[in-house]
């Protein structure tokens, strides 16, 4: 889920968070309608300083590169698989998003942390969004049978927070040094946690969500010092519905390069009804 992100933003605005300003230099990486997850992009973050004093925004390859591994040759196999010595093949990791419930998983057989765990402890960041994109599955029936096809039509949303030019999501870093080149990258995973209703519908076929966060948790996700348990809950925080919004767009938004369009699909009616998202809203912000 969350492979497809949205990142434009105007260089005239501003990151306001908990009334700390900082100006958005003419970054280009903050000009682009859709970021794809799978070919590893440079994803605009704010990433708090050594002392957290203050925050930078820089980019980062979206696609966590954990410690051990050495080259780029092995990050393709880790990230793409290999078939091994046996014949077997070894099915590559998705490392573009972390699932907020299991950052601190410990293997019981082997002791071995989750990946993500040192991160998640001292090194957590924001990505900022304009919006970000998920598909919903519909499948037809087989008219021979009856029987639901086995392969969906997959209708595609674009899902933004009301009233916000931009949002933040809880994402984790990790420095990773080339041995064979030296060069030293910094690399970046998503936080996603269960989807509210709005997104579950959308998102149908998993029922996850980024971990979207308003201004004064994502202050402390990405500056304080906070215990385990505290992280914990701001991984799994649930953005409300009723401070979102969605709209289904035109197929094939991710490969044209410009901006997606709202698109509305007759096999959708009765799912989707308009303004039901609209509900009366609490302060977030």
């Amino acid at each position: 889920m969350c492979y497809y992100n949205g990142q434009k933003v105007t260089k005239a605005e501003y990151i306001e968070l908990m009334q700390l300003e900082k100006y958005i230099a003419d970054i280009q990486e903050l000009k682009r309608p859709t970021v794809l997850g799978p070919e590893s992009p440079q994803m605009v973050v704010l990433k708090p300083n050594a002392d957290k004093s203050d925050f930078d925004v820089t980019t980062m390859r979206w696609g966590f590169i954990p410690d051990g591994i050495v080259n780029m040759e092995q990050v393709k196999k880790f990230e793409n698989g290999y078939k091994k010595q046996d014949g077997t093949f070894q099915t590559g990791y998705d490392t573009e998003n972390a699932r907020g419930e299991e950052l601190f998983w410990i293997n019981p057989k082997t002791n071995k942390k989750k990946i993500y765990y040192d991160s998640a402890l001292d090194r957590r960041c924001l990505i900022i969004s304009n919006q970000y994109y998920e598909w919903h599955h519909v499948y037809r029936t087989n008219k021979r049978t009856g029987e639901p096809l086995k392969t969906p039509d997959k209708y595609p949303f674009a899902i933004k927070v009301k009233d916000r030019e931009y949002f933040y999501m809880a994402a984790l870093w990790n420095p990773w040094t080339d041995q064979d080149t030296g060069e030293t990258i910094e690399t970046l995973t998503m936080v996603t946690t269960n989807a509210n209703p709005l997104a579950a519908k959308i998102h149908n076929s998993k029922k996850r969500m980024p971990t979207i966060l308003p201004d004064q948790l994502a202050w402390e996700w990405m500056m304080s010092d906070i215990d385990q348990e505290g992280i914990n809950k701001l991984a799994v925080f649930q953005f409300p519905e009723e401070h979102m919004e969605a709209f289904s767009i035109n197929q094939k938004f991710q490969f044209t390069g410009e901006d997606p369009y709202p698109v509305t699909y007759p096999e959708l009616a009765g799912i989707f009804n308009s303004g039901e998202s609209n509900a009366s809203q609490m302060s977030l912000f």
